[in-house]
């Protein structure tokens, strides 16, 4: 077998995340982007001594544990591989893939299963769409890219995985746009206007933010857009409209400036008997029914609170430092986005809770300035884990427990084995589906000393 080569075969099993394995001729080939049991047509695109990577050009056949997707760009766009699956069939996967990369601990613990997404559609509370076009010099479309694609944009103004009220806007918006001919940002020429276009909604509360994203490239008057979205017929309530110019050569959602067109300049959740106010670019979990049953997974993990210290690192707007602070001694979060760490502070305002102070910077760095003594820690790091040199200085305060949230496993078990190395035990692991038809999935797990 060798570079170029067309080859046909059967995916033999799945790793996360989405890493298919097939075997041909005693050679293991790695093609991402498919489904246990698919036949499948691949190039070979790259041959090492031990590796050898194919992409999937064809799906000759489906999976037996395939039904029909009920997307209509299901295939297409690069959002939902799995939701061709049964929703338990997706558990199951996705909880065989966590235990199979625990397992190379070689420790026991107490596995407690997977929580399920309370809603298995219109889950998500936040979408980035990028307006481009479906194909070269096509018309305007908005969306998400297409699968296996840099350029190239699927308009999703039916997508199942969120809300009605999100596929007006978008409708709505491309409409608008498109009928005055407005040029979507070319990446290659770093030329054009439209940028992107973000939605966010409340699930328990119903407020929705809109902001669009644009270069400085035109001076649009946006006023008449905003009109359009007030006038939309939705189920929740826009409470937000605003403005970004991003002129960054980057394929992301930055920031140069930020307008508000309509509104504040937030929107506020509940969770879990809290008030959270989120901004344009708060991180907030994107489920927020599913962010419920995690959030009380990790409370049931740390216990009892009371008269404790509380480090929660990787503190995000500061969520699980709230919902463990009312009986605590003090609850410290330490989070490296500033307005994060801002949003936080008013949040923690707005729930009447005074004994939580948040504090901006690296955790690597931070970690050193601290003056109190946890006794407890609680950590929710980025996909990447925990850097190296700061997992030392967390292990070295010596704390009795700590709660490791993960949304990516195999950053868990590298982390889980510098703690196993340190003399900690996992004790118990939960595994919560916040991404129905996607390869993600948290994992909770606690650890004592």
């Amino acid at each position: 077998m060798k570079k170029k080569d067309i080859i046909e075969g059967i995916v033999e099993k799945v790793e996360f995340p989405n890493k298919g394995i097939i075997n041909i001729d005693s050679e293991k080939v790695i093609v991402k982007n498919v489904i246990s049991g698919q036949k499948i047509k691949a190039v070979v695109t790259k041959k090492r001594k031990n590796k050898i990577v194919a992409r999937a050009l064809d799906i000759l056949e489906k999976s037996p544990m395939e039904g029909e997707a009920p997307c209509k760009v299901f295939g297409k766009c690069g959002g939902c591989l799995y939701q061709s699956l049964p929703y338990e069939e997706q558990l199951k996967l996705k909880e065989s893939q966590v235990l199979e990369l625990l397992d190379t601990l070689g420790t026991h613990y107490e596995y407690e299963g997977i929580t399920k997404s309370p809603m298995e559609f219109n889950y998500r509370n936040k979408m980035e769409y990028s307006f481009g076009d479906e194909y070269k010099d096509g018309p305007l479309a908005l969306g998400m890219h297409r699968k296996a694609s840099l350029y190239d944009i699927v308009t999703v103004d039916d997508c199942k995985i969120v809300s009605d009220d999100f596929n007006a806007i978008l409708k709505t918006t491309l409409d608008y746009f498109s009928e005055r001919d407005i040029p979507y940002y070319y990446k290659r020429t770093h030329e054009g206007y439209l940028r992107y276009l973000v939605v966010r909604k409340a699930v328990n509360t119903q407020e929705i933010l809109v902001n669009l994203v644009t270069s400085s490239q035109m001076d649009f008057d946006l006023t008449e857009w905003v009109g359009e979205l007030n006038n939309c017929n939705l189920d929740g309530k826009i409470v937000s409209i605003m403005h970004t110019i991003n002129d960054n050569l980057a394929d992301a959602v930055k920031v140069d400036e930020i307008r508000k067109l309509y509104g504040r300049d937030y929107f506020v959740e509940k969770l879990l008997g809290l008030d959270f106010r989120i901004s344009s670019f708060s991180f907030f979990q994107t489920n927020s029914l599913g962010a419920e049953k995690l959030y009380s997974v990790v409370r049931d993990y740390v216990g009892e609170t009371r008269d404790k210290v509380i480090f929660d690192l990787y503190s995000g707007t500061g969520t699980i430092t709230q919902m463990l602070a009312p009986v605590a001694k003090k609850a410290v979060g330490v989070e490296i986005v500033e307005e994060a760490v801002e949003a936080a502070k008013e949040n923690a305002k707005l729930n009447g809770l005074g004994n939580c102070e948040f504090i901006a910077g690296d955790v690597l760095k931070v970690i050193d300035e601290l003056t109190d003594k946890p006794d407890i820690i609680v950590l929710d790091p980025p996909r990447d884990g925990i850097h190296p040199k700061a997992l030392d200085k967390i292990i070295d305060f010596g704390v009795e427990q700590i709660v490791y949230v993960s949304c990516k496993p195999t950053s868990l078990v590298r982390d889980l084995e510098v703690f196993l190395s340190r003399g900690y035990k996992v004790e118990r692991v939960r595994c919560v589906d916040m991404f129905p038809h996607t390869v993600h999935v948290e994992t909770v797990c606690k650890l004592y000393r």
